[in-house]
């Protein structure tokens, strides 16, 4: 009889744990047999699992082919004939409509391990998967083994370290990252401790699992660049739950009626003037100016000012002070130093331990000018001006 199981079929059915019994029982041709042992393995998967089979490349083999295998029984008429009455998980559906009339025109299991790409061997060995990487070592490949040196990271260098600068003074945060959250050319990550910026994106397309997808060019702040898949990363993010998404610049209010963690009750902005000896301060030191913020008393703050690499490694005098309340110490201070960010003071120092410092709260600016910016400030029209190096002037936008 053509619909007969011969002995290949028992021995593919059985590799892939179904079991088919040789002889019709109950009125049931061997073919209607084959059907539904095929339709119970995938109702003992829903058993266990909770859910029907599904598609893509994050489930198995097995999974996969169960999905594929229940599209063919839900498309075939006769298959939705066998099966009335044995559907108890209601995985085909009263409504659907069958495309198919008779089971024969569905592909059989091996058929479907091809289309999946798995390669069986035949004649002794049948349904044996060869050739076949396991799930998690296909993520590893895709995931991790390109990544590669970044040949023009000193063009991202500078950026990772403003972000980094950035999140110490407040004006950048960390926000958890949300399940397989958008995802756009410029996002910035912290991915397995390192700061991660997603440089480039390639035109979106259809993966074999029929999902969308794109190649992105993703470069690491250890100097260190991935062309991985947009649904990698995604699941990168997802799998450590520490990964963190850096906002873009905030600085958000300066002044508020609700007063907030960090607001202080009274605050100082000062500015100071370094003693030091350094050639190029005693040149330039009538325009060399420290300004910060500060909760506490400006006298203690640079009480040991000549131990300090954040004072230049010598005394200093206070030129100003203006007093506030109800100001976001870390925003404030953001926004003082991102406004003269131009003119910062780019000078390298020995500490006493002989390593490298580099101050970055110092700027090339006459006192005049840090007194009209604070002005500006405190009547929150400060956006409407800019420095002007050369002009040691406000300019008004």
């Amino acid at each position: 009889m053509a619909d007969d199981i011969n002995d290949d079929d028992i021995e593919l059915l059985g590799e892939l744990g179904v079991e088919p019994e040789p002889a019709a029982t109950g009125g049931r041709t061997a073919k209607e047999q084959r059907i539904i042992a095929g339709f119970e393995e995938i109702g003992r998967f829903v058993a266990e699992h909770g859910r029907p089979p599904q598609h893509g490349e994050s489930s198995d083999i097995f999974e996969r082919l169960y999905a594929v295998r229940l599209d063919c029984i839900r498309e075939s008429e006769e298959c939705r004939a066998v099966l009335a009455g044995l559907d108890p998980h209601g995985l085909i559906g009263p409504d659907r409509e069958p495309r198919a009339t008779c089971v024969g025109e569905a592909p059989g299991d091996e058929a479907l391990l091809t289309e999946l790409g798995v390669s069986v061997e035949p004649a002794d060995d049948v349904t044996k998967l060869v050739h076949v990487r396991p799930r998690e070592e296909i993520k590893a490949a895709e995931e991790i083994a390109q990544r590669n040196p970044c040949r023009d990271f000193a063009t991202f260098q500078p950026l990772f370290e403003k972000i980094q600068e950035e999140l110490a003074t407040g004006e950048r945060r960390t926000l958890p990252y949300k399940d397989n959250a958008e995802t756009k050319k410029g996002d910035l990550f912290i991915l397995d401790g390192q700061k991660v910026i997603v440089a480039e994106m390639g035109e979106a397309f259809v993966s074999d699992y029929g999902r969308p997808d794109r190649r992105l060019r993703v470069v690491y702040d250890n100097g260190t660049e991935s062309d991985l898949l947009l649904r990698s990363l995604q699941r990168a993010l997802n799998k450590d739950k520490a990964s963190r998404r850096i906002t873009e610049p905030d600085l958000g209010p300066l002044f508020s009626e609700a007063e907030e963690a960090d607001d202080l009750p009274t605050g100082y902005i000062y500015v100071l003037r370094s003693k030091s000896d350094n050639p190029f301060v005693v040149q330039n030191r009538s325009v060399i100016h420290k300004i910060g913020v500060t909760g506490g008393d400006v006298q203690r703050r640079i009480a040991n000012a000549k131990k300090d690499p954040t004072y230049l490694l010598a005394d200093v005098e206070i030129v100003a002070t203006f007093k506030l309340a109800n100001i976001n110490r870390k925003r404030l201070e953001a926004l003082l130093h991102k406004f003269f960010g131009k003119v910062r003071l780019d000078l390298e120092l020995k500490d006493r331990f002989g390593a490298q410092v580099e101050p970055r709260e110092w700027f090339l600016v006459p006192l005049p000018v840090i007194d009209e910016v604070i002005q500006t400030l405190i009547q929150g029209t400060i956006e409407n001006f800019r420095y002007d190096p050369e002009a040691a002037r406000l300019v008004k936008i």
